[in-house]
């Protein structure tokens, strides 16, 4: 039986994804850094998602801030530091390897913000027009 690749992650890719995610989410609670950056601003960075490749062998990390804040430098610093976070993979996971992780910014909700503002943009365009219901 042979097996299609699609663009679906398998379901152990999954579950080492949110392994990975929890490591990474202690490690950031921790906050033993260098960077001074990740030690002050640790508690408003979220890893959202974790999406290890097929071979396992490298993931990327999806992380939002708090309000958006310092996103760039905060990226910059996690990228920096990214050994130390490898590094707890290693120790509290199972995998044969310790995948390297890059950490982007996770743009999913500003996403999800433009298109349910394109939805909604045509109705609320066509309410003023229509609403005669002033009290006149």
């Amino acid at each position: 039986m042979k097996h299609h690749r699609t663009s679906e992650p398998s379901q152990r890719q999954l579950r080492v994804g949110e392994q990975i995610r929890h490591i990474l989410c202690e490690t950031l609670r921790r906050g033993h850094f260098h960077s001074q950056l990740l030690m002050e601003e640790a508690g408003t960075v979220t890893i959202t998602e974790v999406r290890p490749s097929p071979d396992l062998k490298h993931a990327r990390a999806y992380v939002m801030t708090l309000g958006g804040k310092q996103i760039d430098a905060v990226l910059e610093a996690l990228n920096e530091e990214a050994r130390i976070f490898q590094k707890d993979i290693g120790r509290h996971s199972n995998l044969k390897f310790t995948p390297k992780i890059r950490f982007v910014t996770d743009d999913s909700f500003d996403q999800a913000q433009r298109i349910e503002q394109l939805l909604r943009g045509p109705l609320n365009d066509e309410a003023p027009h229509g609403d005669t219901s002033d009290g006149e």
